[in-house]
């Protein structure tokens, strides 16, 4: 028993083998712009795992596999010709605007040239016979008055062709007239006599009050309105426009009421 030789040591035990990590930690994601990693793929590859390109003409997923390189693709223009229709529109629209400058230039010449100023409406006269009341709301008068119209212009005749006077007191209308057309030559003068008869005119009472305290006072406030429609000839041109005059007169009480002054104004509208 003693001649026994010892048994040999046992060998060292081994740890048992480590089965690989497949924690989410270990695992390695490609980023999804690699070269080897397509668009179509949201799975990341593991380590462990060899990605091989696609050959070309395979499908992946069922779409075919996007070009790695971009491609810049040339198109030739088509050659076009345009419309004649539409050469005519804009040759005519050229002529119609060298037309409209060339009228404009010359209307602008004109103007300078001529330099046409709007006739002058005057009342240097004017004589009042009467004023009394039927009743108390009732109104009768008599005026007369000369009425000077004058063209100041050295080379463009004048027609009046509508002439409309009517005479107001405190903006209530009280008379009216109309004056027969006539023409005017260059820098020419007219007088045109005018009478306005105010029969059973009816005036409010303020109206009728107020015109009894001027008759006393010796002091009566009439205002004169005039519309004229007036064309101009020069040579071939003839234009028409509207003149407004407006007249202020103060004067005295009938049956000798005369014209103490006058403040006249003629505009164009």
């Amino acid at each position: 028993m003693s001649n026994l030789l010892p048994l040999p040591p046992p060998p060292p035990s081994q740890p048992p083998e480590t089965p690989p990590w497949d924690t989410p930690s270990s695992v390695w994601y490609t980023p999804r712009t690699t070269p080897w990693r397509t668009p179509h793929s949201t799975q990341s590859t593991p380590l462990n795992q060899t990605v091989l390109p696609n050959p070309p003409g395979v499908k992946l997923n069922g779409l075919d596999e996007e070009p790695r390189e971009d491609r810049v693709i040339l198109r030739q223009p088509r050659s076009s010709r345009t419309n004649p229709l539409v050469w005519c529109v804009a040759g005519l629209c050229f002529v119609f605007s060298l037309v409209l400058i060339f009228f404009g230039i010359a209307t602008l010449i004109v103007f300078l040239a001529v330099k046409p100023r709007i006739p002058q409406f005057d009342i240097p006269n004017a004589s009042l016979h009467t004023i009394y009341f039927d009743s108390p709301l009732y109104f009768n008068g008599d005026l007369t008055m000369m009425m000077n119209f004058t063209n100041p212009n050295k080379k463009i005749e004048v027609r009046f062709e509508y002439l409309k006077i009517e005479l107001f007191f405190f903006n209530k209308l009280i008379a009216r007239q109309g004056v027969q057309p006539f023409s005017q030559r260059k820098r020419e003068t007219r007088l045109e006599p005018i009478r306005l008869l105010s029969s059973l005119v009816y005036l409010p009472v303020n109206h009728s009050v107020e015109l009894s305290r001027e008759v006393q006072n010796n002091k009566i406030e009439y205002q004169i309105r005039g519309t004229f429609k007036v064309r101009a000839h020069f040579g071939l041109i003839h234009y028409p426009y509207w003149l407004h005059g407006r007249c202020h007169l103060q004067m005295t009480r009938p049956p000798i009421g005369i014209l103490i002054s006058h403040d006249c104004t003629t505009k164009r509208r």
